[in-house]
């Protein structure tokens, strides 16, 4: 629950903004919508969202992961990565086959999913460029930084 007495927000935002601004996985899961926004938005001509171009390019430096492996790679959750790549499979892009044992999958990309991914790689670095450009250098490694000290620090029991 976010602390009421954490008085973070600014007399020139919304009161609304300002109340979710001091809960701080609100205001991750706000900017992080932005910026998958702009991300989907420039990569809105290659056919691919972000997450589908996050999964594609894991998949590229893995070698047939096993499902649950590669929802460990990318940090969600086996039910959230089936359902992204469902589509994926539709498209010829990943494969699915048996995995190392009878309870596992593996998970292929395709050489159509390799074309995609080639084909989409410099949007999504012009993208990069962009966001990197608006955050300044400095601010651009500094979130980086945090957000893998972040998940380090909530990775610990």
């Amino acid at each position: 629950m976010c602390d009421p007495d954490d008085r973070t927000g600014t007399r020139a935002e919304p009161a609304s903004m300002a109340a979710e601004m001091r809960c701080t996985g609100a205001a991750l899961r706000r900017a992080t919508r932005r910026l998958t926004q702009f991300y989907d938005d420039a990569m809105k001509p290659t056919g691919l969202r972000l997450t589908q171009y996050s999964v594609l390019n894991a998949l590229a430096q893995a070698e047939d992961p096993s499902i649950t492996d590669l929802a460990e790679t990318l940090m969600m959750d086996r039910t959230t990565l089936t359902r992204n790549l469902r589509p994926l499979e539709a498209a010829g892009w990943v494969r699915l086959g048996p995995g190392a044992d009878a309870r596992s999958r593996a998970v292929t990309l395709s050489e159509d999913g390799r074309r995609v991914l080639e084909a989409a790689r410099p949007v999504w670095r012009q993208a990069e460029i962009a966001v990197r450009e608006r955050l300044g250098a400095d601010g651009g490694r500094a979130l980086r930084r945090l957000l893998a000290e972040a998940s380090a620090a909530m990775a610990a029991d």
